[in-house]
């Protein structure tokens, strides 16, 4: 019985860096596109709701570009960690000198 439960540690270990890998990752999502219809009547008409989704998109794209920008320095970080990670983990099993 204790070796069955042995074996799920494995897993467990996995299981516990890829949940803490994903919870620190911050997903950006782009804003749409502004409608701009092609009648010149209806631009016309609606030329005040157009002029407001445009406003809208420029602010939404510049927090779209600070999201992927924290997103990236992020990432830099994670990679920078892991990378001395594996070099511990390769002093650790003695390979250290590739």
């Amino acid at each position: 019985m204790e070796m069955k439960r042995l074996q799920h540690i494995p897993q467990a270990i996995v299981l516990t860096f890829v949940v803490s890998g994903v919870a620190g990752a911050e997903t950006c999502f782009p804003p749409a596109r502004p409608f701009v219809p092609n009648d010149s009547v209806a631009i016309a008409e609606f030329a005040d709701l157009i002029s407001q989704d445009f406003e809208t998109y420029i602010q939404d794209v510049q927090a779209y570009f600070r999201c992927l920008d924290e997103e990236r320095a992020r990432a830099f970080e994670e990679a920078r960690e892991v990378s001395q990670d594996y070099e511990r983990f390769l002093q650790g099993r003695g390979d250290g000198d590739r």
